[in-house]
């Protein structure tokens, strides 16, 4: 499975080096660069692809904690996003990018992502929409086996909301983008990027890739440390510590000196 996911994602980041790929990635980080502006806390992270330029590579939040399955330049965890190895309610905010629609098990990878968030933390997942233009041209490749394609598993932003409902998430908002991918070159293609912005900021139905903002509205647990099922080890702990508040020494009053009765003799 390890291998599996490997050789997905790493179709996926060659995909987004691409031409509209990197035009894909650049609309996406413009449309959620003002939710990450106003997402604080003490720690980040961002699931699934990166495209050599994370999307919350600009967050206010310092600590940010870029996770995949293979060891790969810029990746600080290398871990299952089904099974996450950190401790429950320690991060402020995540992003995943395309983690659900190609694993294996979907809502596992959700509920894992639930279960690290923090009450009230911010949560942004990104996905290929199924019912657009690029939906259709995603299916039609799986259907002549494509190497990328085939594999993926379309997640529908009504399955989504549910699933988040369930997991006692709330929806804030959802945005839709790329739905006239920009084709040819020089004015045909400015024209089409025209296009392509004005059904964005309309937030059509049609868009090929949905952003879904949500937050998590259950409260916080104080579930003990479990271990991982893959291999043993403590889950990681992103929670900061408060530091020690110095307690002040009060000192012993001094005892004063017995008085001596009599003539002291020499």
């Amino acid at each position: 499975m390890q291998m599996h996911c490997n050789d997905i994602y790493e179709q996926l980041e060659s995909w987004y080096s691409k031409d509209n790929g990197q035009y894909l990635m650049g609309a996406a980080r413009a449309a959620t660069q003002d939710l990450l502006d106003t997402s604080f806390g003490y720690h980040i992270l961002q699931l699934g692809v990166t495209g050599g330029r994370p999307l919350c590579q600009g967050s206010p939040i310092n600590h940010r904690v870029y996770c995949a399955d293979n060891p790969r330049d810029g990746i600080g965890l290398v871990a299952d996003p089904s099974e996450l190895p950190l401790e429950s309610d320690s991060v402020d905010a995540i992003v995943a990018h395309h983690c659900l629609e190609f694993a294996d098990n979907p809502h596992q990878v959700l509920r894992e992502i639930q279960r690290v968030l923090t009450p009230q933390g911010q949560l942004l997942i990104i996905g290929f929409n199924p019912y657009s233009l690029l939906g259709c041209s995603t299916r039609a490749r799986g259907i002549l086996r494509d190497p990328l394609w085939s594999r993926h598993r379309p997640l529908s932003e009504r399955r989504l909301r549910d699933w988040l409902n369930l997991l006692g998430c709330e929806v804030l908002d959802i945005f839709r983008l790329y739905a006239l991918p920009p084709i040819g070159s020089g004015r045909l293609r400015q024209l089409t990027a025209r296009a392509d912005a004005w059904t964005a900021r309309h937030d059509l139905l049609l868009g090929g890739v949905y952003i879904v903002h949500a937050t998590k509205q259950v409260a916080g647990a104080h579930r003990p440390r479990r271990t991982l099922r893959s291999r043993r080890g403590s889950l990681i702990g992103l929670v900061p510590k408060s530091a020690p508040v110095p307690v002040p020494q009060t000192p012993y009053p001094r005892k004063k000196p017995n008085k001596v009765k009599g003539n002291v003799t020499a």
